[in-house]
């Protein structure tokens, strides 16, 4: 119960690996093209030497003994030996993902976890194709999942409870921070309260309401500076006298009245989008230096948020 593999060594995959090796598991991990999973630990080497000196890595261990715990494989059958979980991590394309659980599936024993990284491919779709569907589900992280901790685990209709619940335990050693869905929805929990968020925000925005700069911060000195901490149903448990029953007597109506104002799906590519992508351009250019730049800054405010969070 130490050996866990890792399948595809992108972004997600060397997260992943960093991520449990945090927890004192070794992490094989396999990509079908030939060095670059060896290619992927050197980037974690770097990774985790930046964060030991930044004072922000991970678990108990430094990070000579973290790398100690990782291998590299060109070959499925050898990343798979000796595993009791598998965590693919290959490209969103439900084909691809159901291939790669088929090949899988012949090289491991019948209790074997077979967990999936999608961001919004069901279970039902992604493991159609699998046998025994009773040890699959998706554990669906948030991009950077080193920084951001939830992970929603999105159960098939057949997958056995025990999957779930040795899931959980997994993710909680390892720090991150799991929620179980009772049942598989189209886009998982997190990514259709994102949804709902991004297509007020477009509406607000293509309606001439706000501009894009001010819909940011509405969230990032509003709203998200409360959701680093709570969530919204506790936000409204807390905002009223006598809780959240007591919110909904006093604002319930009014919450019902702008929804029944809210506009259709915005059209995210037709021409009235236009306008939205120049603002958007104009705050922060779409060439490569600018975004790698952004997403630097995004991470490292991660970090030190994550480290706030720790520290209460």
């Amino acid at each position: 119960m130490k050996i866990i593999t890792v399948i595809g060594s992108g972004l997600i995959g060397r997260s992943w690996s960093m991520v449990f090796v945090s927890g004192g598991y070794t992490v094989k991990i396999y990509d079908n093209q030939p060095g670059q999973a060896a290619k992927a630990i050197t980037e974690i080497r770097k990774q985790l030497e930046e964060l030991e000196g930044a004072h922000m890595l991970r678990g108990e261990l430094t990070a000579t003994q973290q790398l100690a715990l990782l291998s590299s494989y060109d070959d499925m059958a050898k990343a798979l030996e000796g595993a009791f979980f598998v965590q693919e991590s290959v490209f969103e394309q439900l084909e691809v993902k159901q291939s790669v659980f088929q090949d899988i599936e012949r090289l491991v024993e019948k209790d074997v976890i077979l967990s999936s990284s999608s961001s919004c491919l069901v279970p039902s779709n992604v493991f159609s194709k699998v046998q025994n569907r009773s040890r699959c589900l998706v554990s669906h992280p948030v991009n950077p999942p080193y920084y951001v901790k939830l992970v929603e685990l999105v159960p098939h209709p057949e997958t056995a409870a025990t999957v779930m619940d040795t899931t959980h335990a997994l993710m909680t050693k390892v720090g991150q921070a799991p929620v179980c869905l009772k049942k598989e929805i189209d886009g998982f929990a997190l990514n259709r309260v994102q949804a709902a968020i991004i297509a007020e925000s477009w509406r607000l925005v293509q309606d001439g309401i706000i501009s894009v700069k001010d819909i940011d911060l509405v969230m990032s000195e509003g709203l998200g500076m409360r959701y680093a901490f709570i969530g919204p149903m506790e936000t409204m448990h807390l905002n009223a006298p006598e809780g959240l029953e007591d919110y909904m007597k006093r604002y319930g109506e009014g919450i019902t009245r702008v929804l029944n104002s809210f506009g259709p799906v915005p059209d995210f590519l037709g021409e009235g989008a236009k306008s939205i992508y120049n603002e958007m351009r104009e705050l922060i250019p779409s060439d490569q230096q600018h975004l790698t730049a952004r997403i630097q800054r995004r991470d490292q405010l991660l970090m030190s948020l994550a480290k706030l969070k720790k520290e209460h």
